[in-house]
């Protein structure tokens, strides 16, 4: 997809004839074997058929010649991960897709389907909107990457870490709503974990030099290594002081923390790194009571200095709250402009709850189940609010 977008400039042509090309690979590699080179093969025969598209669709002289120049274009490309020409159009395409023009919403979507290979539906059913809806929404971010002319290229030096960050926010994004799913049914949509952390493997082989894109990946690694301690067999959600540390995924772990270690020995810390770290300290504890919550308090303070969020001092209070007491994180927590988000309120409701104030840890805990759709989370407080009404 990322070298048939360079070579026609229009992505709904590269998507319809890459399509076409696998469509007849799936006619003719049955019978006729393999090719040596199956990715090369699939680009020549998807650029082959975005001529014929081309030539078809309209007899205006502009088409001809488009798909003249297309012709004349160059059709050795290496089937090969460390080709550099495909390399670059990868990034190309990331850039593309998460670029400041489009909306948060169109970013992830085209980031998904252009990038993660999920289908119109599969990104729909992730979000909880009908597919035509979604099939709209990438429709028009399409169609403003064509009308605003945004360029399909890697950013310039003076803005390329602006836009790094960005990127980086897509990928995060559809990260979080696969570990912490908004919505529906399900704790969490595993399709998406998966999809933002092998986007995470693919930025950081084309940046390997970047911190924040080690960083983030140590962060979703390490996140992700709790994914089955998360429930229990009953399907409950399970919070992190009372999970199973024994059902901790070690490779996710060791690989996060190796990556936490390179970052530190780079010594250029930022957003991603530093939470990352926060996590590592986590996974370093073997029981709950071992977690050295002094240095997860230091790591936000350093987290702070980067112009942190409310959701992030929100955090950071559940750390001084092992460190000083409930009372010192309860004054952080109402310091904050959150009133709409449920875990605000859940997290007063615990507070308020070890200080005995068991009334109104209540009426937190309501306020935090009318706040949340998902249904696993609102079971999960409701057990917090029966246990705060018969204490």
């Amino acid at each position: 997809m990322a070298v048939l977008v360079r070579l026609t400039g229009d992505i709904p042509l590269a998507e319809e004839a890459v399509q076409d090309a696998f469509a007849i690979a799936l006619e003719r590699w049955p019978a006729g074997g393999v090719p040596p080179s199956p990715g090369g093969w699939i680009i020549s025969t998807a650029r082959n058929r975005a001529i014929d598209r081309l030539r078809r669709e309209q007899t205006r002289d502009q088409r001809h010649e488009e798909a003249d120049r297309l012709l004349a274009r160059d059709e050795s490309i290496e089937d090969s991960a460390e080709d550099p020409t495909m390399l670059d159009d990868r990034l190309r395409l990331i850039f593309t897709c998460c670029h400041p023009a489009l909306s948060l919403e169109a970013q992830v979507a085209l980031t998904l389907r252009l990038l993660g290979g999920l289908t119109t539906a599969e990104i729909a059913r992730a979000f909880l909107v009908p597919e035509a809806t979604m099939a709209q929404r990438l429709v028009r971010a399409k169609g403003k990457i064509r009308d605003a002319r945004i360029p399909y290229r890697v950013p310039e030096s003076h803005d390329f870490d602006e836009r790094l960050s960005g990127v980086l926010a897509v990928i995060y994004l559809v990260f979080n709503e696969g570990y912490a799913a908004s919505a529906g049914e399900s704790l969490m949509r595993d399709e998406l974990c998966a999809e933002a952390i092998r986007l995470g493997r693919v930025l950081r082989s084309l940046l390997p030099e970047q911190s924040e894109v080690a960083g983030l990946l140590a962060l979703m690694l390490l996140i992700q290594s709790r994914r089955a301690a998360r429930i229990d067999a009953d399907g409950a959600l399970v919070p992190l002081g009372e999970q199973d540390r024994s059902r901790w995924e070690r490779p996710l772990i060791e690989e996060g923390q190796t990556l936490v270690r390179e970052c530190l020995r780079r010594n250029t810390p930022c957003p991603y790194q530093i939470l990352a770290a926060i996590n590592a300290v986590h996974a370093d504890a073997a029981m709950t009571s071992d977690t050295d919550w002094r240095q997860i308090l230091e790591l936000y303070d350093q987290l702070m200095t980067f112009g942190a969020s409310d959701v992030v001092r929100l955090n950071r209070a559940i750390a001084v709250a092992e460190v000083e007491g409930p009372a010192a994180a309860l004054a952080i927590i109402d310091r904050l402009e959150l009133d709409g988000y449920h875990l605000l309120h859940a997290t007063r409701a615990e507070m308020l709850a070890r200080l005995g104030l068991e009334a109104e840890a209540g009426r937190e805990y309501e306020r935090a189940i009318a706040l949340t759709q998902n249904e696993v989370e609102r079971a999960f407080l409701r057990g917090r609010l029966r246990r705060s009404t018969l204490a």
